[in-house]
């Protein structure tokens, strides 16, 4: 089959891999009908060094299930099915808390004999853990929402989940990438009153306006500080949810949250160190998120897309073929593309 690999920075191709096969009675095999490239896929498109030995790309797919192993019981040939961004049993004690993303018999895709999801097929580990059934066809115009479950959707409500916002309370969310245009999402769905939402791209955080901001502001350090300031009165916002994953969108968190208030931040870091200090221990600040367990929200969130309630498919702007992958790549890295669906 075809699948992308990263050798290097700027250096994605599509080469021939081995055919996915089923390797154990828990797994399945799926032909994927559409996968994406993410903004965490970004980073080592930034800066991996060479290696001879690429990883194959990938985390956020929808496919048809091919095959099965002799115990696997929840899908069958046939089926449509979502993978969320790791794969799990579903089973284990995390698993069982909603911590899918510490499953102790999980992993991450591309990488240790498993496919990436940028490509023709996969093999599923622990398919009946993983994969959640859709009740569309392949071709249904859904399928762009129903993607965002595998990942940005879901890394979105957990930002606003772990941080608790609630009906009437007020929210900022940093970062006007898809991520944060699914935190908007969440947040109007838990019922925020005010979502003042950050960036500063105009296509982008207007259609964060139509997903329920209510307010946008496109300072950033110091000057983003004080406008949020200004709107809320000199207080900040009850929360804070921080969708990039640079030290300066933490800062400035702590910045735009009121004293007694949570920033939960879902943007992957690219810092060693969180930049928390006496002032914020003094402030009573809870710093919250991490790494979203798609899976444990994927069937919550379902109902709300199948209804029409939201649309986050919306966030994708550009479909590339497999063949064209680098230049999806290209789109997102140069910031022509704020979400790139890729179609085998």
């Amino acid at each position: 089959m075809r699948a992308t690999l990263l050798y290097q920075a700027g250096d994605v191709r599509v080469e021939d891999v081995a055919d996915p096969k089923i390797q154990q009675p828990t797994d399945a095999v799926i032909r994927i009908v559409v996968g994406c490239i993410c903004g965490s896929d970004l980073w080592p498109y930034k800066s991996a060094p060479f290696t001879e030995h690429p990883r194959q790309m990938g985390h956020e797919f929808i496919g048809v299930v091919e095959e099965t192993g002799s115990e696997v019981r929840n899908v069958k040939r046939g089926d449509v099915v979502v993978a969320p961004f790791t794969y799990a049993d579903n089973t284990c004690e995390y698993c069982r808390r909603g911590l899918t993303t510490s499953c102790r018999h999980g992993g991450q895709w591309g990488i240790n004999g498993v496919d990436g999801g940028q490509g023709e097929a996969c093999r599923i580990p622990y398919a009946d853990g993983t994969l959640v059934k859709l009740p569309v066809a392949e071709d249904s115009d859904l399928l762009p929402d129903l993607l965002t479950l595998s990942d940005v959707m879901c890394t979105g409500y957990h930002a606003a989940h772990t941080a608790g916002v609630k009906p009437g309370e007020s929210v900022t969310v940093i970062g006007d990438g898809a991520v944060g245009l699914c935190a908007v999402i969440s947040a109007k769905l838990l019922g925020a009153e005010r979502i003042i939402l950050m960036g500063r791209h105009t296509a982008r955080t207007d259609l964060g306006r139509e997903f329920g901001a209510t307010d946008v502001v496109a300072g950033r350090g110091q000057d983003g500080v004080e406008a949020v300031r200004e709107l809320t009165g000199g207080f900040g916002t009850d929360t804070v949810l921080e969708c990039v994953g640079l030290k300066d969108a933490l800062v400035q968190a702590s910045g735009v949250v009121r004293d007694g208030g949570t920033i939960s931040r879902v943007g992957a870091p690219q810092y060693p160190e969180v930049p928390f200090g006496f002032m914020e221990f003094l402030r009573n600040i809870t710093l919250t998120g991490g790494v979203a367990p798609s899976r444990a929200y994927i069937e919550q969130l379902m109902p709300h897309i199948l209804d029409g309630e939201i649309n986050p498919g919306r966030v994708f702007d550009r479909t590339v073929g497999l063949d064209q992958v680098a230049e999806g790549y290209r789109l997102m890295n140069d910031r022509e593309a704020l979400k790139v669906i890729v179609r085998p």
